[in-house]
């Protein structure tokens, strides 16, 4: 939905500890600093979802230009539901015009609210350890260092929430497309033209992707993929405000990174934002929102800044998948194997949300299961087509493998 007049939307979606959606739960908003101007009650449907469509933001221009104004309000919720703790997240992010999302797992009653979470401030609005430069391409030597023999997308990330040093941050097992939207929302304003999110995003993804091939970290003896310490890393918060444009970007390229002529592995794509922080040779935040301003594509912004023997690669191996993209979007009259596993993914995951209707597992794309794709784009934050895409399809084994894991856990 559109959304102007310095104003945000919020969708809020209720999950429990099991995948399942919390129908019924109680969702209240209020703008972090004024507890008492609490919206009135909103009240999550089968899906576990409830949205609320207008949220006042600050003017759009304090997102498109560096400056002293914050350019998104602030926002708690609070969600109370019968059987489960209370929870409690501060620091929502709304920005005008823009579509967040709030995803909130709750667990079981235990007779205690669980701790509240407060959301770090975004990087280009608060103040971060600067990054340390490290080469944009790292040696491979006989001792080690280089462990994979081609460029793979993870199931999972291990992100250590502080410094490599720190004994104290929390580890968390997050998928690989969450952890990539998830610091795209905290290192760039979702309010920037197209062009300059997708540079931004493959530039995250490469840096990511060079962390999961060299082994970077568990070659240095930690147990994690990476940080969230912006000096070392990129910025991830957990339990973050996600929004649906940059979302989207994320689903429909998340294979994707940066690579030069001759080189296997993904560029270590560093950046900064290029006004609190300069840093020559990488590319800059501000910078890349300019350039995409001036008309530039996101090649050509990457490029600008890493060089012009850049290109943008496809790792062809996606871990924990159960079965690759066809090569071509199903609709209405496709039929065969791959539309039969399609059916019988979206049939789990129906278990978990009923909402998606009751599908037939034959191998012939009707009309029912156009519907089903249709009513998971909606549920998922894809646009509802009602055809299978790339970014649909590997949405779909993204939740399949995630209730099935869940399931065979319990």
């Amino acid at each position: 939905m559109a959304i102007t007049n310095n104003v945000g939307s919020l969708k809020i979606h209720i999950t429990n500890n099991n995948f399942f959606p919390v129908q019924g739960a109680s969702v209240f908003v209020s703008p972090t600093g004024i507890p008492d101007a609490v919206s009135e009650e909103l009240v999550t449907d089968e899906n576990g979802i409830v949205i609320d469509e207008e949220l006042p933001a600050p003017d759009v221009a304090y997102s498109l230009e560096p400056g002293d104004n914050q350019p998104y309000s602030e926002y708690n919720v609070l969600v109370n539901a019968p059987g489960y703790n209370e929870r409690f997240v501060s620091g929502v992010q709304i920005f005008p015009g823009e579509n967040g999302i709030q995803n909130i797992e709750l667990t079981p009653e235990d007779g205690s609210p669980d701790s509240p979470t407060v959301l770090d401030a975004h990087t280009l609005w608060a103040e971060y350890p600067p990054k340390i430069a490290e080469d944009i391409i790292k040696p491979v030597n006989p001792s080690g260092g280089i462990v994979l023999s081609r460029v793979v997308v993870p199931e999972t990330i291990v992100v250590h929430d502080g410094a490599p040093t720190d004994p104290t941050a929390k580890d968390y097992y997050v998928p690989y497309k969450d952890y990539i939207k998830n610091v795209a929302c905290n290192e760039i304003y979702s309010t920037w033209p197209d062009a300059a999110i997708r540079a931004n995003v493959l530039a995250i993804q490469s840096f990511t992707l060079n962390r999961v091939y060299t082994e970077w970290y568990r070659g240095k003896g930690y147990d994690f993929t990476i940080t969230s310490n912006t000096a070392f890393d990129q910025k991830w918060v957990y339990n973050a405000t996600i929004f649906e444009n940059i979302s989207q970007v994320v689903d429909e390229m998340f294979a994707s990174y940066l690579s030069k002529p001759n080189v296997t592995q993904p560029l270590f794509t560093q950046y900064c934002d290029g006004r609190r922080v300069s840093c020559p040779g990488w590319m800059t935040q501000w910078g890349s929102k300019s350039l995409a301003d001036d008309g530039l594509t996101a090649i050509q912004i990457l490029r600008y800044y890493y060089g012009d023997n850049l290109y943008i690669n496809t790792s062809e191996t996606i871990s924990g998948i159960p079965s690759s993209y066809p090569g071509y979007d199903l609709t209405i009259g496709s039929s065969g194997d791959k539309v039969f596993q399609l059916q019988r993914q979206l049939a789990r995951i129906a278990l978990n949300y009923p909402a998606i209707g009751s599908i037939a597992v034959d191998g012939v794309y009707g009309q029912h299961t156009a519907d089903a794709v249709k009513n998971f784009q909606q549920i998922f934050n894809l646009p509802a087509t009602g055809v299978t895409d790339y970014k649909t399809w590997y949405k779909i084994s993204q939740i399949y493998v995630g209730v099935t894991k869940i399931a065979e856990n319990v």
